[in-house]
């Protein structure tokens, strides 16, 4: 997918440079993180990683701009289409056809791209994955290779695992070159760069790319012409080029790229070797299942009708491309998400970002604060569950939490994970993880509040005590930030609405005198305890029983 250029406003800064740098070679870029060892789990929690990012007031005008944009053009692609919720009806059946039948899938799949040529190699986890693909560099001679967008090796960290192999991997898509030139990470599953604006990328370009010309202006046109010419010599003499898919098809053993760039075609043609990392989740059952896909996905990820280059290939075929064809299936903590009845529809996502887009924590706080190659909606499903780090030590923990469940994502998937479900599945496990480590101050607040909220006397009683607090923000109507535990990391960064005069309870009984909500209850619990039910079964009684 191409990075979109960014028209620079009036609001921007005017760009000193960076030191050590020439003030005619900079654009004012700087890079806020370091490349990790772990590209799942590289930053703290998603809390302190927000704080870091929030500041950042160049990249959340960046950041803000390109959402909207894609935004605005893919809901205009999608107003198109008739049959827009058939398609994503047609798209979750076929997921979930998978997800029921991927042993068999893969199998068949392997079985098909075997039977015409290709090599399939099985990786356990990343550092398999990564072993495998320099060994078969190792056969051919090669230190120098040229890859294609791929979410698959970014979740290896395989440029970095190369480099410390004296292998130079090339990326050649235009946001991924941006990023990598900049000894960056990315911040988006589509658009990698779009934390940066084009005066950044002339920077960047300048600085970094040692062909670059010396006159480089920040327009579009420029830009991806200087990036042409760079790239140019590259595929020409690459012999080895890497990829990830966006698709494989079990029925014929074909392997698909949709891309926008024309990189994606010139590595996928030119070298004698191609190889193809690919997460075992990314499979159709039928040839006839990619129709459904390519028509949700270029409009779910950059508002486009259909991809400007899409490519199928199925192993080898003599004369043309490559003439050797390498498929790594990885594993790398899928089965375990499989195994998670409400979790693995997270293996659906066919990495549209259309869920990023309309996130409104992602959009402040950019990709960046998740600490994961995959950030956003997703990224808080997905990377858990990956990394299985859901214990209360681990960073990986909070991504759950970096959401306002506002449901917008699940309403915008085109495959219809529904992301908030799964969001509040993975706090619950979370949660249920942490009671065995040492209650914390959450923990006993929570406990100290239960009682209370699980009894209706009790809770009435609460209710109106809580008017209290009227006489702290009366006169302005709000309560401003108050050094008390608990309540201070909620007060330090927003400011709480006083309690109105009258409770909903009490505005209710005024206005629906004669309904039977306001009859008194004679088999209310005490201290939460069970009243008989139906049948004599027990029942638990609570406050939207009294409504």
């Amino acid at each position: 997918m191409t990075q979109a250029f960014l028209p620079r406003t009036a609001e921007e800064p005017t760009f000193l440079g960076m030191p050590g740098s020439s003030a005619v070679h900079t654009g004012g870029w700087r890079t806020t993180v370091d490349i990790p060892e772990d590209a799942l789990r590289w930053g703290p929690t998603f809390r302190e990683g927000a704080q870091k990012t929030l500041a950042n007031t160049q990249m959340r005008r960046n950041l803000g701009h390109a959402t909207r944009t894609i935004r605005g053009k893919r809901q205009m692609r999608v107003d198109e289409m008739p049959d827009w919720e058939d398609l994503r009806n047609a798209a979750e059946a076929v997921k979930f056809e998978v997800a029921s039948r991927l042993p068999e899938l893969l199998e068949q799949f392997e079985a098909n791209v075997t039977a015409h040529g290709g090599i399939v190699h099985w990786a356990r986890d990343a550092a398999e994955a990564n072993k495998i693909i320099t060994e078969i560099l190792r056969s051919k001679g090669c230190d120098d290779v040229v890859k294609v967008k791929s979410m698959a090796t970014q979740e290896t960290n395989l440029n970095e695992h190369l480099k410390s192999e004296g292998i130079t991997a090339h990326e050649t898509d235009l946001a991924e070159m941006i990023v990598q030139l900049a000894d960056d990470m990315p911040s988006h599953i589509v658009v990698p760069a779009i934390h940066r604006n084009r005066s950044e990328v002339r920077g960047i370009f300048l600085d970094r790319m040692d062909d670059a010309p010396e006159d480089l202006s920040d327009t579009p046109e420029e830009l991806a012409g200087a990036a042409r010419a760079h790239l140019r010599k590259k595929f020409l003499h690459a012999s080895v080029a890497i990829s990830g898919t966006n698709m494989g098809i079990a029925e014929t053993g074909t392997v698909s790229i949709f891309e926008s760039e024309g990189n994606g075609r010139m590595c996928l043609t030119l070298p004698d070797t191609l190889i193809t990392l690919m997460g075992i989740e990314k499979l159709v059952p039928r040839y006839q299942d990619a129709e459904i896909f390519t028509q949700l996905l270029p409009r779910s990820a950059t508002g486009e009708r259909m991809n400007p280059y899409t490519s199928m290939w199925t192993g080898v075929t003599p004369g043309d491309g490559p003439q050797e064809f390498h498929l790594i299936l990885m594993d790398n903590g899928r089965t375990k998400v499989l195994s998670d009845a409400i979790g693995r529809q997270a293996l659906a996502c066919i990495r549209c970002g259309s869920c990023m887009n309309i996130c409104p924590v992602y959009q402040h706080t950019s990709g960046h604060a998740y600490g994961s190659v995959y950030p956003g909606p997703i990224g808080a499903i997905l990377t858990p569950q990956l990394t299985q780090g859901l214990a209360d030590d681990d960073p990986v923990h909070t991504l759950p939490f970096a959401s306002s469940l506002c449901g917008a994502c699940g309403e915008v998937c085109p495959v219809k994970i529904d992301i908030p479900t799964i969001l509040i599945h993975l706090r619950a496990r979370s949660v249920d993880i942490k009671r065995r480590a040492v209650p914390d101050i959450w923990d006993l607040a929570m406990g100290v509040t239960a009682p209370a909220m699980s009894n209706s006397k009790i809770w009435r009683l609460v209710d109106q005590s809580a008017k209290a607090t009227r006489l702290l923000g009366a006169r302005k109507g709000r309560i401003g930030h108050m050094p008390v535990p608990v309540i201070e990391g909620w007060t330090s960064s927003r400011d709480v609405p006083v309690t109105p005069r009258e409770s909903f309870r009490q505005w209710w009984k005024r206005t629906h005198p004669d309904s039977d909500a306001n009859a008194p209850r004679t088999d209310a619990p005490v201290m939460g305890i069970p009243l008989a039910g139906p049948n004599g079964m027990t029942t638990r009684t609570n406050d939207h029983e009294e409504a």
